[in-house]
């Protein structure tokens, strides 16, 4: 069925493809009706994100958990209470063998990343810095380094280039020698 327009006479066709012959209503026998669609969505939020109420234009952080048609809007820490994930946080540590200088090594990273700070002595049990307020290099010994991080993609992207860039600086060491 569809409404077609033909030199300004518009004629509903209702034609079922059969042999019985097609019928024609004028416009004026087809009865006016309007269809409205709300295209708002709607997420309720649950649990600790519920307990405060919120001013319009306020903004919310959490998770959007769709089921069927509804939209529900979770803290992380509500995640294992609606479903089996659980969230867990990884911390990553490696040791690489460097016989250099700790001051060299601290130099060159500074050339290379924007954010190189020293750490408190107290704070890190002996000399140690941080990359990017994600990554610590902390100096072991006199032949080893330590790298310590909490895993995210983006600390892990941090500490994948300071592992390259130790890498190559040993090499270089290694070659003037």
């Amino acid at each position: 069925m569809f409404m077609a327009d033909i030199a300004g006479v518009r004629v509903l066709y209702t034609g079922d493809y059969s042999r019985e012959e097609d019928c024609h209503l004028c416009a004026a026998e087809i009865p006016q009706f309007s269809l409205y669609f709300n295209s708002e969505k709607m997420a309720k939020t649950i649990r600790r994100l519920a307990e405060k109420t919120l001013e319009v234009g306020e903004s919310v952080s959490g998770f959007l958990v769709k089921k069927a048609v509804t939209c529900q809007i979770m803290a992380l820490d509500d995640l294992h209470v609606f479903s089996q994930l659980s969230t867990e946080n990884i911390s990553q540590r490696i040791t690489i063998a460097y016989n250099g200088a700790f001051g060299v090594l601290k130099h060159r990273l500074k050339q290379i990343f924007e954010s190189v700070e020293s750490l408190p002595d107290e704070e890190s049990e002996g000399p140690a810095f941080r990359v990017h307020e994600r990554l610590t290099v902390k100096y072991e010994s006199e032949k080893h380094i330590s790298l310590h991080w909490r895993s995210d993609p983006i600390s892990d992207m941090v500490s994948d280039s300071v592992i390259i860039s130790i890498l190559l600086i040993l090499i270089l060491i290694t070659s003037y020698c």
